[in-house]
């Protein structure tokens, strides 16, 4: 099995690598025939062209035209960026980030393979980098599973959709063109939360927070395309205007360093950052600021003080707890290696409680990483890993402290072991995906693009497939015994 190597190893790897040879150049003008010969493939095939190149940030223009049975079905100006920070380091496969435009260069809301209209998408292409061996996700499929299971389980997920990708008439391989994760009415639906909104009636939503590394946009400035390949640091500079801290440890004991030190910093591993990705940090005012970090200090509190031995719980005053749960389950059932310390998105809607999800960002998990065994929970991260920059917040261990939450979550295990995760359904979708990609034979194609590390597709899917049956049924084993 092809394993992950861990966060110290890639920072070893790539800390000299040099620009990727794989990256497209611009060209004069758009292509008009397909890089590869698709046959009658089902998977959409998007041709994107650019006449300058592309950086980090900004978005520079571009077209875009996306071919379904190789029928045009859109013509549009786009802005494209790469995403990403470690992934984009240590992948000759980048991501990109996508906004369509209009012929003025101004954001328009497009439908796009049939997704509700707007004008922010992503292109996610699997981590690979053949010098050092490094493959998050040979199926292709953690993030199009993952996102459809949790859609299943009643909540927003990204809606995502394969693809096969040029750009600048240079075939690019098997990618997942999904929705970015922002507040809308068909994404994450909380109320449009403006500076005026500070009296008692609206200043309680909406906010969407998230703990993650800071980079792009967090940071605030652009740099030549190489500059990101080593800017280590830029995942790691939280300040007052783009975050705050929790007031509690890993541990669950109240801080007393001061916040915001430099990148890395000795104290690091203990420290909770919540970034603020709605209202943005350069919108969101004092006043709302100081309302969403006292709501969340006053849940932790109130989760730590609580005792569990009563009948009597004041931390669910803050929290929806069923959300709470589901995020555990779809993050266990994944194995998310990142689970609960990155990549994890949380909102307040206005006059509701905090909610954790979307779920997001899923290629290190699905037992292709070394740093949580098999049979534990993910949420015990910090038991194995002792001093990574990011660590998983005491929210998780403390919750699974108390009966009423494992009385609930066996409740919503039972019934969804009944339906969305029995394992003849999360079986049959990942025997449908790989059927999808391989009858279409884009695997193949993507596979001949992406050479140097030896992928057996059929027994990568064996691998899954094990993995899943036997992650359930030891989360049966945990579960069904609370």
């Amino acid at each position: 099995m092809l394993k992950i190597k861990s966060f110290f190893l890639f920072f070893l790897f790539t800390a000299l690598i040099s620009c990727s040879k794989e990256d497209p150049s611009p060209s004069s003008e758009a292509p008009t025939i397909f890089a590869v010969e698709t046959a009658n493939s089902e998977i959409p095939y998007l041709q994107i062209s650019t006449k300058t190149d592309i950086l980090n940030e900004p978005k520079v223009a571009a077209s875009m035209t996306v071919y379904v049975h190789k029928k045009k079905v859109l013509d549009s100006p786009i802005g494209i960026e790469y995403r990403g920070s470690t992934s984009y380091r240590i992948s000759d496969k980048k991501s990109f980030g996508i906004e369509t435009r209009d012929l003025s260069g101004a954001a328009v809301n497009l439908s796009v393979l049939g997704f509700p209209a707007e004008s922010d998408w992503i292109l996610t292409g699997d981590v690979f980098k053949a010098s050092d061996n490094i493959i998050f996700d040979p199926s292709l499929m953690h993030h199009y599973i993952g996102y459809d299971w949790y859609a299943k389980m009643g909540h927003y997920a990204s809606r995502s959709k394969f693809v096969e990708l040029e750009v600048n008439g240079v075939y690019l391989g098997v990618y997942v063109f999904m929705e970015k994760l922002k507040r809308g009415s068909d994404r994450i639906n909380v109320k449009k939360l403006v500076a005026t909104d500070t009296d008692a009636a609206t200043i309680s939503g909406g906010y969407i927070l998230k703990i993650d590394k800071t980079s792009g946009s967090e940071v605030g400035s652009s740099h030549p395309l190489d500059y990101y390949l080593n800017n280590w640091d830029d995942d790691c500079r939280y300040t007052a205007q783009n975050s705050f801290r929790s007031d509690y440890d890993i541990f669950g004991q109240p801080m007393n360093a001061a916040p915001y030190g430099a990148p890395y910093s000795p104290q690091k591993y203990l420290e909770t950052y919540f970034l603020y990705d709605y209202p943005k940090a350069e919108n969101i005012n004092d006043a709302q600021k100081n309302y969403i970090q006292t709501y969340i200090h006053n849940f932790e509190t109130a989760l730590l003080t609580d005792d569990f031995s009563t009948d009597s719980r004041s931390y669910t005053n803050y929290i929806d707890r069923a959300s709470f749960i589901d995020f555990f389950i779809i993050n266990e059932v994944c194995g998310n290696v990142d689970g609960y310390r990155l990549s994890t998105y949380m909102h307040k809607e206005r006059g509701e409680k905090l909610k954790m999800g979307p779920i997001w960002d899923l290629n290190i998990g699905f037992n292709l990483q070394d740093r949580v065994p098999f049979n534990d929970w993910i949420i015990n991260y910090n038991t194995y890993v002792t001093a990574d920059a990011w660590m998983v917040p005491f929210w998780w261990k403390r919750l699974m402290e108390d009966p009423q939450f494992r009385t609930e979550l066996k409740a919503r295990w039972i019934v969804l072991r009944s339906n969305v995760l029995s394992s003849s359904n999360v079986l049959a979708l990942t025997d449908m995906t790989s059927s999808y990609l391989t009858t279409n034979d884009a695997i193949k194609r993507n596979y001949t693009k992406w050479t140097g590390i030896n992928v057996d597709y059929n027994s990568s899917m064996t691998e899954l497939k094990a993995y899943l049956r036997n992650r359930l049924d030891w989360m049966d084993s945990k579960i069904l015994g609370y």
